[in-house]
């Protein structure tokens, strides 16, 4: 059996003066493995996650040490699980973790990143499925004011407009050489030809894409408003890949590729709008990545908002 000696008998060097003394803008720690507590899917009770987060306040007095890191911890762990985060949860643990360092810090940041699942419906068959969505917020209280960044990735199917004209232009062609001596032309000669493999004589190039967004979220609204942007962002760009798909879900999709042909460009602006028209967003960043499959590398394109 160990013995310890009592808390009040331990040695505590972190009091002892600093060496080159001067005051440092972050310290603490990172990566801890902590459950949070979020939302639950469509309007369920909030669930715990597990989550990987960082969390530090400033050192302003230059001649301390250190500071109380296991102070931080222990308010973390009960904090982060008990409620989900928003402004004011997230002021309240900020400030706590200030506090908790008895005049040595001024300034608290969090940074708090997990999977968030939601369940999505099929696009015409009666099934759905679920999809991760990687999420980060970063959460910074200085001078009493609390900032608050949340950053979501969406993923989305693109097909290139320049590519799909090509098609078309080639199908075309074949269509002209194959009927070039056949007049007149029936409904039901046309329909069977265009049914069989002759009737698709090339294919655009489509990718798997991703839109990856930074927005500042008002404070006025105290709930992280994350399905809500996820939901704007995948109906302006109307591609979203699926999860749970039949025959006639893939027709589906299909038919929405060639509904929403676009380009980086196209993609970029229609998540710009998106963001733009959200209340809830003071400010935003977002950059779209197309992940070729012409190319050997990624087309990208990146918006941001100027401050309202």
């Amino acid at each position: 059996m160990v013995t310890t000696s009592s808390p009040r008998e331990l040695p505590d060097v972190a009091g002892d003066a600093a060496r080159a003394a001067r005051a440092l803008d972050w310290v603490g720690m990172d990566r801890i493995a902590l459950p949070v507590r979020v939302a639950g899917a469509d309007g369920d009770a909030p669930i715990l996650v597990p989550a990987s987060v960082d969390v530090a306040v400033d050192l302003r007095d230059p001649d301390a040490r250190g500071i109380h890191m296991s102070r931080l911890y222990l308010r973390l762990q009960d904090a982060l699980a008990a409620e989900p985060p928003g402004h004011a949860a997230l002021r309240r643990v900020l400030q706590d973790c200030i506090d908790s360092q008895q005049g040595l810090s001024t300034r608290a940041r969090i940074v708090i990143r997990y999977g968030h699942m939601l369940r999505r419906p099929a696009l015409a068959s009666d099934n759905a499925g679920w999809k991760t969505y990687p999420v980060e917020l970063v959460a910074e209280l200085a001078d009493g004011h609390l900032a608050l960044d949340l950053s979501f990735a969406v993923e989305y199917s693109s097909t290139c407009p320049a590519s799909a004209a090509l098609s078309r232009q080639l199908n075309a062609q074949r269509f002209a050489a194959d009927f070039a001596a056949a007049k007149p032309l029936s409904t039901g000669v046309v329909r069977d030809w265009l049914a069989s493999e002759r009737g698709l004589a090339a294919t655009p190039h489509a990718q798997r894409s991703r839109a990856d967004v930074i927005v500042r979220l008002r404070p006025a609204f105290d709930q992280l408003p994350l399905a809500e942007l996820v939901d704007a962002i995948e109906d302006a760009l109307g591609t979203p890949v699926q999860t749970a798909v039949k025959r006639e879900d893939e027709q589906a999709f299909a038919a929405l590729n060639a509904a929403n042909l676009m380009f980086c460009e196209d993609a970029a602006r229609r998540v710009a709008a998106a963001l733009a028209a959200d209340a809830r967003v003071e400010r935003f960043d977002a950059t779209v990545s197309h992940f070729e499959s012409l190319h050997a590398h990624d087309a990208v394109a990146r918006v941001s908002s100027a401050p309202r």
